[in-house]
Parts: C-alpha cells; structure tokens; sequence
C-alpha cells in the first residue's frame, strides 16, 4: 500500500461521523427499549431469527444517512469532475502524456457522480442549495492549477483526495459501527445499507487511486507545496461542511 494512501486513510472523519454516531447511540438506547419487550423470534430450526428495524432506526438510515452523506457526496463528485474537466485542456496542450490518465480519473469520478445522482433520486433527496456556486468553484480551481503547472494541478488532486478519502472513512467507519451494534440487539439491518458500505468502499479506493497516482506525477513538487494543498484542504472541509447544513 502506497505511503500516501495510508496518509490519507488516517484523516479524521468530518462532522457526518459525528452527527451519525450521535443519532446512533440515541437509537441504540430506543433499540435496546424495544429489545427487551420484543425478544428474536426463534426459527423451524431453533435458530434466532433477527427482528426488523424499528421505526426510528428506518427513520434514522433515510435522514442522516441518505440526506446528509449522499447530498455532500453528490457535491463532492461533482466538483471533481469539474476540476478535471477545466484542468485538462491547459495540461494536456503542455503535457500530452497526461490526457490518458486525466481521462481515466475524470471517468471514474463521473461514474461516482452518476452513482449518487441515482441515490439522490432514489431516495428523493435534494442536491446542495449551494450546487452553483460550488460549480463555480470547482471550475476556478481547475483551471487555476492548470494554468500554474503540472506540479500545482497534481497538488490540487492530492488536496482534494486526501480530505475525501477521509471524509468516505469517516461515513464508512460509523455504517459499520451502526450495523454492529444493531446487529448485536437482534436486528436485522437489511441488503440496501450494506450496498451503500460496498459502494463507498469501492468509490473511497478510486479516490485514494487518485491520491497516489498526483503524488507520482510530481505533487509534492509544486511550490510553496503546503500552502498550495493547505488552502485547498481547507476550502474542502468548508465545503463539505456547508454542503452537510444548506
């Protein structure tokens, strides 16, 4: 595993963890309540069969779960397709090497936009009010990056990557904390949540691909390097943590 993606995945989990982990342990104590007066149902084969979630434990997986993450992800996917799409015609006109592999990280990241404009429908959730602006923003520091060089676009990516790869652990880590601990009471959680694990899974691993693939392509290189990804950094957290609110 490349240093920099184990960098990346020890970046702490953003305000979503919390706001869940929150709602969780409220639910955990409802959870328990209505354990001991609803005991599992035991099977034909004399096995414990698991009871479904309750009603604030359904509530809890459609609001905080699908509202918040799925809105700032959608948002956070499309920034990155935006970035890509306004750093390629100065990078690939300096560095036509470049245009494989800048159109293999704009196709996945519209792979994981088309992925949660799906989820946002589906779940009948509302993109970011701030959907424009945020175009806007994305689109700027694309082509800003671009116009300084090769090194300051990659740096741009190794910014942007590392606060989302952790800001997908973060909504990774306390999934599976929830489905533990219900799953420990007796419920069942259901194939829908353990999809959305998968899916992030696999989405967090591309964008740590991404990570490791600015870093060999001279990030580390553009100068004053951790000004450049420090103010980039911080303008992710703003966002995503405007994003989780409006």
């Amino acid at each position: 595993m490349a240093p920099t993606r184990c960098l990346a995945r020890t970046v702490r989990g953003l305000t979503t963890r919390s706001m869940c982990a929150q709602a969780a342990r409220s639910l955990s104590t409802t959870s328990s309540n209505a354990a001991s007066s609803t005991e599992t149902t035991t099977g034909f084969n004399g096995q414990k069969t698991r009871k479904p979630l309750t009603k604030e434990q359904r509530e809890f997986l459609a609001s905080a779960v699908s509202t918040i993450q799925l809105r700032v992800n959608q948002a956070g996917e499309l920034a990155a397709t935006l970035i890509y799409t306004a750093q390629t015609p100065p990078l690939v006109r300096q560095h036509p090497h470049l245009r494989p592999l800048l159109k293999h990280m704009y196709d996945q990241e519209a792979a994981h936009l088309s992925i949660f404009n799906t989820l946002l429908h589906r779940h009948r959730v509302r993109p970011t009010a701030l959907y424009p602006l945020w175009s806007v923003l994305a689109t700027g520091l694309g082509w800003s990056t671009a116009v300084m060089g090769r090194e300051a676009a990659m740096a741009c990516t190794e910014a942007v990557e590392t606060e989302i790869g952790g800001h997908y652990n973060g909504q990774i880590r306390t999934l599976l904390e929830m489905i533990a601990e219900w799953e420990a009471q007796g419920f069942e959680v259901g194939g829908e949540i353990r999809d959305l694990v998968s899916t992030l899974r696999r989405i967090r691993d591309e964008e740590l691909e991404h990570l490791d693939h600015a870093v060999e392509h001279d990030a580390k290189k553009a100068e004053p390097h951790w000004l450049l990804t420090g103010v980039i950094r911080a303008g992710c957290r703003g966002a995503i943590w405007v994003s989780e609110r409006v």
